[in-house]
């Protein structure tokens, strides 16, 4: 069985994470020690499209929650049916780029940590991307238990995460063994920091979420992503370990 979190690697994750939103998009545009070479880098764009492909017919609409939203990647794709999104995360670096970069008065800006964050209302839809695989295991039923209430009856979901493959990475990391929830991460600049990475496997998560009253289909594309469309059945949902 995996290790316990301690409060020391959420905060140092936290930090990383502040002190990496003006590079993160770096990632996922594959740029500088995220850049594999045209092959993977063409497959990794690809795949990403057809993650973006299978929300579209979600049609995630009225109000939506994003958990995580980052530096806007899915935001933006959001904004185009939703009516209003709520952005909760614990980077106001993140959040501030996000902001600046879509400036739209449809989204409210939360900064909190989530972790702790609970929603105050309930949504039409609860979307998160690259946020579960931060989740410490003894952490995801009452992370589930969250979002099914922050549902509404028949509301709708959407996730999106990394599949255990080396090449997803920058070329100086080197994930985690599969029993570990741990890894290091650098910056351009050298600097490490300890951080969650956990991969679920399809099952795991579909068994997870259908705990909660979550109807959620999950996918994988070929090499990169694993991703969850879905909907909240009329229940609410109580955390157990």
């Amino acid at each position: 069985m995996a290790d316990l979190i301690s409060e020391d690697v959420l905060h140092e994750m936290a930090d990383y994470y502040r002190q990496r939103a003006g590079e993160y998009d770096e990632w996922f545009e594959r740029k500088g020690r995220f850049d594999r070479g045209p092959a993977l880098n063409a497959r990794w764009f690809a795949e990403a499209q057809e993650v973006q492909t299978a929300l579209a017919p979600l049609k995630v609409e009225g109000d939506v929650l994003e958990l995580a939203p980052g530096t806007g990647i899915w935001t933006r794709q959001l904004l185009q049916t939703a009516t209003t999104i709520t952005a909760v995360d614990a980077s106001p670096e993140m959040l501030a780029i996000n902001r600046a970069r879509l400036g739209n008065k449809k989204i409210t800006y939360l900064q909190a940590d989530l972790f702790s964050w609970q929603p105050e209302r309930t949504y039409d839809a609860v979307c998160f991307g690259f946020w579960i695989s931060h989740v410490p295991l003894e952490r995801f039923p009452a992370f589930v238990a969250m979002v099914a209430n922050a549902l509404r009856p028949g509301g709708k979901v959407f996730f999106v995460d990394s599949r255990y493959e080396p090449s997803s990475t920058a070329v100086d990391h080197t994930l985690p063994g599969k029993t570990e929830q741990v890894m290091t991460r650098k910056l351009n600049d050298g600097r490490t920091f300890q951080i969650v990475k956990n991969f679920f496997s399809s099952p795991m998560l579909h068994e997870s979420f259908a705990r909660g009253g979550l109807n959620v289909r999950v996918e994988e594309t070929p090499t990169y992503f694993i991703y969850g469309t879905g909907t909240k059945e009329a229940v609410t949902y109580t955390a157990t370990a």
